[in-house]
């Protein structure tokens, strides 16, 4: 009994300890943006070589998530997780000491590299530390709230930090939390070999993979400079699809492929990682630009913008921590997914009306609390069905995969939603309306949009995914077989 109790502890620490370690990542994604002004101003950036503190490192990081994950499966999650996190952290005190912005954007780049590495395991290795259904459902609990709710915690860290301090400790925080992150992993993390390199050494493969969506996410950086119908966005665009095709079609021919593509055939793999794509770039409408909103209409500072967003972070992580994992056991991933989503749709549809002279707690409030309810129930009941296909030799794919699908549907999300808003500012204050009503319904649009992609969402969770068969009797079978198993480990041990 003791044995059994000390596994299942140390397998709970090794969860916290990785997901430090993805909070580190995610938190890196939103911290920079308020820092912005202050790095623009210290180093003397202009406003389009500003854009490339973020992009260079969203470049990287969105183009290596896929060949990480993968990557993980042939030599080892935890060995990648730990080269991830000391690839990030020394980049971290590259960021911190620059000086230069060539330094900054080349060390954001690193950055990128390390992140993709961390992040891209963590998800296959949490599901293989605990193949029991409702221990995985709740570890994915665990993990959906710090992937989902860090953006918003990363809001209200970047704004503390930089107006307490400056800009440069937004990295500097990153180097102790680095540190204490490998330091632990090594010592709670089992360590697994993975299948062989040789199960999946394609060089050529590897190349295509990355190369298409490293110029994928660079050409959806750029629309909001060059337009979605300039020849830029058009060429690079087919080139960035081109690339990806020849991949898939090498993988389908190959002996040993980089990326098996056994695991796209499951419904429910699939149609999760469209889901959350649709998903994610809806969802944009609501952190991105409701923070401008904040700022820009209200007139809220860096700081006053982060405790906006803690209510929705707060009802996420209840949600996430409390309810999604039990539900899901109980009425089935899908069947949990549902309200969820309608609930972030009427949260966005209710910012579709929040106005020039709006208060926080009768108009922001409300659907920021709807939408905390809906990330919170429904993305730990995406991970678990975009994972349910995974073995454990592929679930640094699966797990790649899904991160991937975040990123590239966030950053479509971003550019369209913001192109649109600006365009429809744009037109108002053509036609005379003030910057603050046009910027307004610039953003309402964008709102409106991002509904309109979720109840999309919405259609593919009810067409596409599969109600796991049983989910409620398994459940209610788990404690008799959880009893016997604890008696005979009794019997064992005396």
């Amino acid at each position: 009994m003791t044995t059994t109790q000390d596994n299942q502890r140390s397998r709970w620490i090794a969860l916290v300890v990785l997901c430090v370690g993805m909070l580190m990542i995610v938190l890196d994604a939103t911290i920079v943006n308020v820092a912005l002004p202050s790095i623009q101003e210290d180093l003397g950036y202009s406003q389009a070589n500003l854009a490339w503190v973020v992009n260079a490192y969203l470049i990287a990081f969105g183009g290596l998530l896929l060949l990480s994950g993968r990557i993980g499966d042939l030599i080892g999650q935890r060995r990648i997780f730990l080269i991830g996190v000391g690839v990030f952290t020394v980049a971290s005190l590259l960021c911190a000491t620059a000086q230069t912005q060539e330094m900054l954007i080349g060390a954001r780049f690193v950055q990128g590299v390390g992140g993709a590495l961390t992040s891209a395991v963590i998800l296959g290795m949490i599901v293989n530390m605990f193949p029991e259904p409702r221990e995985q459902a709740k570890a994915i609990g665990v993990y959906g709230f710090v992937a989902s709710a860090g953006g918003s915690i990363g809001l209200l860290a970047g704004g503390a930090l930089t107006q307490a301090i400056n800009w440069h400790w937004i990295f500097f925080i990153n180097i102790p939390v680095g540190i204490a992150t490998a330091f632990f992993a090594l010592r709670t993390i089992e360590k697994h070999e993975g299948i062989g390199i040789r199960q999946g050494a394609d060089i050529p493969g590897a190349v295509l993979l990355t190369s298409s969506l490293m110029l994928g996410v660079y050409t959806i950086l750029e629309v909001g400079n060059e337009g979605w119908g300039s020849t830029q966005t058009l060429s690079l665009g087919a080139v960035s699809i081109a690339l990806l095709a020849a991949f898939v079609a090498r993988q389908a021919r190959i002996e040993n492929p980089l990326m098996p593509l056994r695991l796209f055939r499951s419904r429910n793999v699939s149609g999760a990682n469209i889901v959350q794509a649709l998903l994610v770039a809806g969802m944009f409408g609501m952190f991105f630009l409701g923070a401008l909103y904040l700022q820009q209409i209200l007139h809220y500072d860096a700081l006053e913008v982060g405790l906006a967003f803690l209510p929705t972070t707060l009802v996420m992580g209840t949600m996430s921590l409390r309810f999604s994992g039990p539900l899901s056991m109980r009425f089935g991933a899908q069947r949990t997914l549902i309200p969820a989503l309608v609930a972030i749709g009427a949260g966005l549809l209710l910012f579709a009306r929040t106005p020039v002279d709006g208060n926080y707690f009768t108009d922001v409030l409300p659907p920021m609390i709807l939408i905390g309810f809906g990330a919170g129930l429904g993305f730990p009941a995406l991970m678990m069905l975009s994972m349910s296909g995974a073995t454990p030799s592929d679930s640094g794919l699966a797990s790649g995969i899904v991160n991937t699908s975040v990123q590239v549907g966030g950053a479509i999300g971003l550019a369209v939603l913001a192109t649109f808003a600006s365009e429809r500012t744009s037109s108002l204050r053509a036609d005379g309306e003030s910057v603050a009503a046009a910027l307004n319904s610039g953003y309402h649009l964008a709102y409106l949009i991002g509904a309109g992609l979720v109840v999309l969402a919405t259609a593919v969770a009810l067409t596409v995914l599969r109600q796991p068969r049983a989910a409620a009797p398994a459940a209610a079978a788990e404690k008799p077989r959880r009893a016997r198993s604890e008696q005979r480990a009794c019997a064992e041990a005396a």
